[in-house]
């Protein structure tokens, strides 16, 4: 992998030749079934809100106050409230919109709030150019000047008192030399300042692993890229796997997880090896095991359940400046048992997917192999992914712009929407206005948000724009589960544009990140999404490594 430019828009040269080879209950008709409403309150409207449980019986709300759906449930059925269409000029919340029947359900709360900011973006910190070496002050210590330097493709985190987390990625360190990273850096949003908090200033660091389920103030994984992270109930980070560079600069997997603890400030090694490239073991589909493992990979999604559960699909392995292999393997780690579970998809590399027909589950169907896809989890629980690069139907790789679902308790993926082959262009729309026929274009390594009215959010990526040119995009998409619908909800149809910076910590109209892919994200406790850095435009059109943080307020 060449140390001056990332791996990820190389992945057509490797692939494609490798793949060539309120009240009481109310009785039910059907007698001995009791049915009770489900509702709750809303405050600060000023317009018209659209609400929806388990994603239909739709209820217009015009006034604060109680409202209650038209269809109640029976007790141990399941609601969950979101919103299907947000006032004009306002922005809505749910609280305690999701549970189970026991009673009358009138706990949900809905807080509506008028915001200046309101779609808008702010350029919080960073740079506007490429290239802006890191300034890291001293290690502990949060001070204004800090900040990390120019990156892609790091790790990210939300912790449990809110702050902004990430780590490593390829990138500036702190003399302006690019290669991989290990650094650790915290950014609170409260206070507007980065602290680093461990990990190297320079490129190249190698990992120091100690003893596996032990910690020590001395560990630390390499420097990498493209890894996978989750942050679990307790507030610890989690990290599995990315890509890094050997003594000759050859790229190299791994399949190492690794937890850290921000109460104490260190690192665990908890599983899968300390030597890169090795090659995992699959045991037996379904059977969790202490002698299982993912083989090394790099970009692959992960996501963590309600129980706490790690999930991880597919992702990629690399030989030179391209890729040869992909995989469509989904795994779960239970920190628990410490054991890891092969849970569906195929143990050979470069599977293709297997669509079905949209919108039904099957046992059958598996999205293709694939790397640097986007992930969501639902309020219910589902996971949720989209694009990549990898193989569509007809074993042909390219960038695709598929939507799946998984639903854990059943085991089955479901092809939700997006189409079923590689390289489709974006079908935007109307700005603001969601419509069935909308949909993002095929990409790689966008970035992805679940807000709190569980609706998915995607932004930029490398891919195809509404033209169908194939670069950089800095597009911001809105999908409502419920509905089935995507709204492009800010910037450009046009693929390879320039940032709008603004004045710094001032959200306006104007305001647009440039476009750009491998970025890093986080939603914070007011529902803003935030993100960082990634490859892409700056200011004036040039285009390399970014390290400006902006904010989004839906």
């Amino acid at each position: 992998m060449p140390m001056t430019r990332h791996v990820l828009p190389l992945w057509m040269v490797g692939l494609a030749a490798a793949l060539a080879g309120c009240g009481g209950g109310s009785v039910n008709r059907l007698p001995g079934i009791t049915t009770y409403p489900i509702g709750g309150s809303v405050s600060g409207l000023t317009g018209t809100l659209v609400l929806q449980d388990n994603g239909a019986d739709d209820l217009s709300v015009t006034a604060n106050g109680s409202f209650t759906f038209a269809t109640p449930l029976a007790g141990g059925a399941l609601y969950s409230v979101t919103i299907a269409t947000q006032p004009a000029g306002q922005v809505c919340a749910v609280s305690d919109g999701a549970g189970s029947v026991a009673g009358p359900v009138s706990t949900i709360v809905v807080s509506c709030t008028s915001s200046a900011s309101s779609g808008r973006w702010a350029w919080m910190s960073g740079s506007n150019r490429v290239d802006a070496a890191g300034q890291y002050g001293s290690e502990g210590s949060a001070v204004a000047g800090n900040v990390p330097g120019a990156r892609e493709a790091t790790g990210s985190w939300t912790d449990s008192a809110g702050n902004l987390w990430l780590f490593g990625g390829f990138g500036d360190d702190a003399n302006g030399n690019a290669g991989m990273l290990n650094d650790l850096w915290k950014y609170s949003p409260s206070g507007g300042q980065w602290t680093w908090e461990g990990g190297a200033q320079t490129v190249g660091a190698t990992g120091i692993y100690g003893t596996q389920g032990v910690p020590a103030a001395a560990d630390i994984p390499g420097a990498r890229e493209g890894a996978a992270t989750w942050t679990d109930a307790a507030g610890d980070l989690w990290l599995f796997g990315g890509v890094g560079a050997d003594a000759n600069q050859n790229s190299v997997e791994f399949n190492d997880l690794w937890k850290y603890d921000p109460g104490s400030a260190q690192w665990t090694w908890v599983s899968g090896s300390s030597v890169p490239g090795a090659t995992g073991s699959y045991g037996t589909q379904g059977v969790a095991a202490a002698s299982n493992e993912p083989p090394a990979r790099a970009n692959a999604v992960s996501w963590i359940d309600s129980a706490g559960v790690l999930w991880l699909f597919g992702g990629a392995q690399y030989s030179g400046s391209s890729v040869s292999a992909v995989f469509n393997d989904l795994w779960s780690y239970n920190p628990g048992t410490g054991r890891w579970t092969w849970v569906s998809g195929s143990s050979a590399p470069n599977a293709a997917g297997m669509y079905g027909s949209a919108g039904i589950a099957a046992s059958g169907n598996a999205p293709g192999a694939r790397a640097g896809a986007t992930g969501w989890l639902d309020a219910s629980g589902n996971l949720w992914l989209m694009g990549g690069y990898g193989v569509d139907q007809n074993q042909s790789a390219g960038e695709l712009n598929d939507l799946w679902q998984y639903n854990p308790s059943s085991g089955e993926w479901t092809w939700i929407s997006g189409a079923s082959t590689q390289g489709m262009r974006g079908l935007y729309g109307t700005q603001g206005t969601g419509a069935a026929g909308n949909a993002p274009g095929a990409r790689v390594t966008a970035m992805s948000w679940t807000d709190a009215s569980g609706n998915l959010w995607l932004f930029g990526g490398f891919g195809y724009d509404q033209q169908g040119t194939l670069d950089d995009l800095d597009d911001l998409w809105e999908y409502t589960p419920g509905t089935g619908v995507w709204t492009w909800v800010s910037g450009s149809s046009t693929a390879g544009t320039t940032g709008n910076y603004g004045a710094p910590g001032t959200a306006a109209a104007g305001n647009l990140p440039g476009a750009r892919e491998e970025p890093a994200g986080w939603i914070d406790s007011s529902g803003n999404l935030w993100l960082f850095g990634g490859f892409g435009y700056d200011s004036v059109g040039d285009q390399d490594d970014l390290n400006d943080l902006w904010e989004f307020s839906p």
